[in-house]
């Protein structure tokens, strides 16, 4: 950003000589001239080295074009200002890919450095991760990381597996059981074989597949640079054509420099600034009511986007597993299943044990308590023998029936053991957002499609998506699998895909989609770095407000380049006939830049979260005309 800040502060010291004093006409032009390789040094060499490299044909090689073009008529003052124009567009974008590739760190630092490998004599060493092997023995104490993909050989525990698959409640893993690079034992001990090396397993995989996503999205081309491949091969053929014409019939000097006047006349002065001004207008209104757009690219793809695929832990849902439904036999009351269920769980570090605890009213004094892990706890309350498990380790009794009922809609249960019989159970569960089901209908409202993608399981998947209206599910994804199913979305004629989410096991599919978006408050770093989006909140209504923005945003856009592309072709056949001189072509290219510039910071205005459905049900409903309600929202 040094560099075009320097080519703008050139070239205002320029004007300001030129303009205080007419006998410093040599240090104006040096300052021109220093501001104009200072702005071009942004641009030029890649735009070259793309023509002779790959043959690209951007918008970038016809601002160099059109420079050159001014520098040879002699305009140097337009020629620097267009360059530092365009500085300041190409800064801004390599800049937002260069901060994109650093949420990679955010997924390498999943990996330990080391782990714990159990020799064939039962020896213990430490081994650096990079040298392990597939069929290598590792001991995993409660609280490490798993450093590769392996199988569990002995021992129960859960595994904290949400940053992986995003599945907020631990997994109970016992002999036989697969388990993943970058999961958490949470409790107990385990002894596991590992089934891929240190520096090829899923995780690994999962920053391949990031970097990957990435490079393809950074060579996207913008709505400019594709207006750009067919008019920079015309405009250069219809200059070479006028110079020759003044070559055959022989008064070549004035058809040369008609020729020069062509390609001003071609420059694309509005287009290039028009399209940054309202994307830097657009991206600051947006940034007003908690969205932060990190590129102008991406601010163009979001006003395009046909389909949403959302997380569904931390996104849909609050990412805070809490008591839904207590279950009770007999004359046992539902504050009694809580607090004795709650003083056994006082004793434990589960999630599950934190949301019954906080649930409860009151926590006893429990004594010789013991944890199973993986199964449950026990212990004696008032001398009574008590014991919070899950439904296998401890049976449901009379219960049975209402326990898998509730199991279905996507409810963990906890049942309670009394003196070894069931007195009650307790569901916990991952709740909806309280706004999730209004957005979901705003939504598919304004003709989106919504696909849910999570790696939490089948059943809870499918219950939680029927109560937020969304007909499509696909559960039990790994981080690739997403990243996959946003492909094979786009692929089936959805359109563009904007792919939210806010863990870690999102990033692949964020990078991977054609939009995206981060839900930043809770969000892991390497899920906001991987988008293109990031919500500085937790409110899901901001996602139709941001498609609303952006969309209008977009329709700016539009008109500017119409207008630019209009204004080409009028100059063009006047600049070639003589009509307009150069003089002429230059003041309508600046009064048109004018225009282009107040239309552009038309996107500054913002709609509020309000209209944003009010506009949707006024979709809904055609015969209903809802009025335009814009200005900045008010938190």
């Amino acid at each position: 950003m040094l560099i075009p800040a320097s080519s703008g502060l050139l070239l205002v010291f320029g004007l300001l000589v030129e303009w205080l004093s007419s006998e410093a006409e040599t240090l104006a032009m040096v300052l021109f001239w220093s501001s104009l390789l200072f702005g071009a040094s942004q641009f030029v060499p890649g735009a070259l080295k793309g023509l002779f490299t790959r043959g690209r044909l951007g918008i970038g090689l016809l601002m160099t074009i059109s420079a050159t073009g001014a520098v040879l008529l002699g305009y140097i003052e337009e020629a620097a200002a267009l360059a530092f124009l365009y500085s300041i567009v190409e800064a801004l974008e390599d800049l937002s890919m260069d901060r994109a590739q650093s949420g990679l760190r955010s997924l390498l630092g999943l990996i330990p450095t080391t782990a714990t490998v159990l020799a064939a004599d039962g020896a213990k060493r430490t081994t650096p991760v990079e040298d392990l092997v597939a069929g290598d023995v590792l001991r995993l104490a409660a609280g490490e990381r798993l450093a590769t993909d392996a199988v569990v050989r002995s021992g129960h525990s859960s595994m904290d597996v949400s940053a992986i698959t995003g599945e907020s409640i631990p997994v109970e893993v016992s002999p036989g059981d697969d388990v993943l690079a970058g999961s958490i034992n949470t409790s107990g001990t385990l002894d596991v074989e590992a089934t891929a090396s240190g520096t090829d397993n899923s995780l690994t995989t999962v920053v391949e597949l990031v970097e990957q996503a990435q490079t393809q999205k950074g060579n996207q081309a913008r709505l400019a640079d594709r207006l750009a491949r067919p008019l920079v091969p015309g405009v250069l053929l219809l200059a070479t054509v006028v110079a020759l014409v003044g070559w055959i019939f022989g008064d070549s000097e004035l058809w040369v420099q008609r020729a020069l006047v062509v390609l001003v006349a071609a420059s694309p002065c509005a287009l290039a600034i028009s399209v940054p001004i309202t994307v830097v207008s657009g991206i600051g209104a947006a940034s007003k009511f908690g969205v932060i757009i990190k590129s102008g690219a991406a601010f163009e793809r979001l006003g395009g986007i046909r389909h949403v695929a959302l997380d569904k832990t931390g996104t849909l849902t609050r990412n805070e597993p809490t008591v839904t439904v207590v279950l009770t036999t007999g004359d046992t009351t539902r504050s009694q299943v809580l607090n004795w269920a709650a003083s056994l769980e006082a004793h434990s570090t589960h999630p599950l044990a934190a949301a019954i605890t906080a649930e409860s009213t009151e926590v006893l004094d429990a004594q010789q308590v013991t944890e199973t892990a993986g199964q449950g706890i026990s212990g004696v309350l008032d001398e009574v023998p008590m014991s919070v498990g899950n439904p296998r380790w401890l049976s449901p009794g009379e219960l049975a029936e209402q326990v898998e009922d509730f199991e279905n809609r996507g409810m963990t249960m906890v049942i309670l053991h009394r003196r070894r019989q069931p007195v009650g159970a307790i569901g916990v569960r991952d709740e909806l957002r309280p706004e999730t089901s209004q957005v979901i209908t705003s939504l598919t409202s304004r003709g989106l499609g919504v696909t849910m993608l999570t790696g939490d399981n089948t059943r809870t998947a499918e219950a939680l998506a029927h109560e937020a209206g969304i007909t499509e599910v696909r559960s039990q994804l790994r981080p690739q699998d997403k990243a996959r199913a946003v492909t094979q979305l786009r692929e089936a004629g959805s359109g563009p895909v904007a792919m939210i989410g806010d863990g870690i096991n999102d990033a692949p599919a964020l990078a991977t989609a054609d939009i995206g978006i981060a839900m930043g408050a809770t969000g892991s770093d390497a899920a906001v770095e991987s988008a293109d989006v990031a919500f500085t909140g937790e409110d899901l209504r901001r996602i139709p407000q941001a498609l609303d923005h952006t969309r209008r945003g977009r329709q700016i856009i539009t008109q500017n380049i119409v207008l630019s592309l209009a204004l080409i072709i009028v100059l063009l056949p006047l600049a070639i006939t003589g009509v307009l001189g150069l003089a002429a072509v230059v003041l309508v290219h600046e009064i048109a830049e004018v225009f282009v510039i107040l239309n552009g910071l038309r996107a500054a205005r913002t709609p509020s979260a309000e209209h944003a459905f009010t506009s949707a049900e006024s979709e809904a409903r055609p015969h209903i005309t809802a009025p335009h309600r814009t200005g900045p929202l008010i938190a």
